[in-house]
């Protein structure tokens, strides 16, 4: 392929790839709020409770995570080298990983209730999660396996039937959930149950769709075969990036799932606005994310082929990319938050006209964390790209635990802002860590770049 050199082939080449990776997130996006808009017209209680189990799987999963993510950079690089043993040996080695990851995971959901009941959540709503997390749970294979694939299928910018399996199965998603949440097409009435059992039916069919094509389009890496041979100096490579990816998104995750378990000290209504409002933050964020991960394979194949220059003129481009779409968010959370919200809500639901107050005011706050947020998450693909994942994961906690948690505290509790004092320390949180990880990925990777 083609290496960029200017400005426009740097922005070129981003969206070539970046643009499938955004739409892959947003659709794998839509399965998750599929789910808390078809529990929101079912009941407020069902749509707490997924809230609540939601953010505890979301936790779990992006931890393993991380041994997908390795995945990127490293095949990029490999792939830039022309090294296919190479890649095949870190695919294999980070499938591994994700399944012993998900298999320890599995307990922890299962008996979820009393820690639900441990921080202080409602009873109903903390039997209701567990009872969702009892099934949901077992998924966290399948989806460990669809994220290692998506990352090697990135790293080799081969991503548009990515995209196609994506956007299919958010539809498929979408047909479970009507059918078993509400007891369509002759299926039973499930509820919560419904939704964690079309979610464990999607991720094994994805995992099944990426699996064969990988193994079909590109059998020159033989991903499946002798697949239970352990080859321990890949194992540890993948590890040893892995790691400090996993705790890094823990940082990040662990602090908003916080945030859900301080709205749910404060009442349902707010926990259900909270979980609303986080759906439209999230999917905005998922562009900031598919950029990430395009900054990520671009900057490994920069390191591939030891091209300062075009390391330099990429990273700008693509956080030039981020800001401008956080502008675009900010005027949209801005312009037509009631139309948002009402989104999730029955008409003759009687808590609505509560819950839109709540979240009107959720996503103005929200609003003002778009720029922070899509900043830190592009530093931190940047960073990956390079294969720096240690330092930036002491900065993560620092910004998320040190700043983030006790600010959210202090602003809802303290002082009293209630839910928006809640998210007000997100923003400082999420603040803070975009200033300390770009200052680290300019100082420490782009100083010695030539001038350009």
């Amino acid at each position: 392929m083609a290496i960029a050199k200017t400005y426009p082939e740097h922005a070129r080449a981003i969206l070539i790839l970046g643009l499938p990776l955004i739409g892959s997130n947003l659709a794998q996006f839509a399965i998750h709020m599929t789910d808390s808009i078809m529990l929101g017209w079912y009941a407020v209680e069902a749509l707490a409770a997924v809230t609540l189990a939601g953010a505890l799987f979301f936790v779990l999963f992006i931890v393993g995570s991380g041994f997908a993510w390795a995945v990127m950079p490293m095949v990029a690089q490999a792939s830039e080298m022309e090294d296919d043993a190479q890649i095949r040996r870190t695919t294999r080695m980070a499938m591994w990983l994700s399944l012993i990851y998900g298999a320890v995971m599995i307990m922890p959901m299962w008996f979820s209730g009393q820690l639900f009941l441990l921080i202080g959540q409602d009873p109903e709503i903390a039997q209701l999660a567990q009872d969702y997390l009892r099934i949901a749970g077992w998924g966290i294979l399948p989806a460990l396996l669809v994220m290692v694939l998506k990352s090697y299928l990135s790293a080799l910018e081969r991503i548009g039937f990515m995209l196609i399996a994506t956007i299919g199965a958010a539809f498929l998603n979408a047909g479970l959930n009507y059918a078993l949440i509400f007891g369509n097409f002759g299926a039973p009435e499930m509820g919560i149950h419904g939704a964690a059992t079309a979610s464990v039916i999607l991720q094994i069919f994805s995992f099944g769709v990426l699996g064969l094509y990988a193994a079909f389009v590109m059998p020159q890496h033989a991903l499946f075969q002798r697949i239970w041979r352990l080859d321990m100096d890949a194992f540890s490579g993948v590890f040893r990036l892995g790691w400090p990816i996993g705790l890094t998104n823990l940082a990040e995750s662990g602090l908003f799932s916080a945030a859900s378990v301080m709205m749910g000290w404060i009442g349902t209504i707010e926990l259900a606005a909270h979980g609303i409002a986080l759906q439209f933050a999230g999917a905005m964020f998922m562009v900031h994310l598919g950029l990430s991960q395009a900054a990520t394979v671009r900057a490994g194949r920069a390191m591939g082929r030891k091209d300062q220059t075009g390391l330099k003129i990429g990273a700008q481009v693509i956080i030039m990319m981020s800001i401008l779409f956080s502008v675009f968010t900010i005027i949209i959370f801005l312009g037509v938050p009631e139309l948002l919200i009402s989104l999730f809500l029955d008409a003759d639901d009687p808590d609505r006209i509560a819950i839109l107050a709540v979240g009107v005011g959720l996503l103005a706050v929200a609003a003002v964390f778009q720029l922070a947020d899509g900043v830190q998450v592009l530093a931190l693909g940047l960073l990956r790209g390079v294969q720096d994942t240690r330092q930036p994961m002491v900065m993560a906690a620092i910004s998320y635990w040190l700043v983030g948690a006790p600010c959210s505290y202090v602003l809802a509790f303290v002082i009293g802002l209630d839910g928006a004092g809640v998210w007000l320390g997100l923003v400082i949180g999420l603040g803070v860590a975009a200033v300390l990880l770009i200052i680290r990925f300019w100082s420490r990777h782009i100083s010695k770049a030539v001038a350009v």
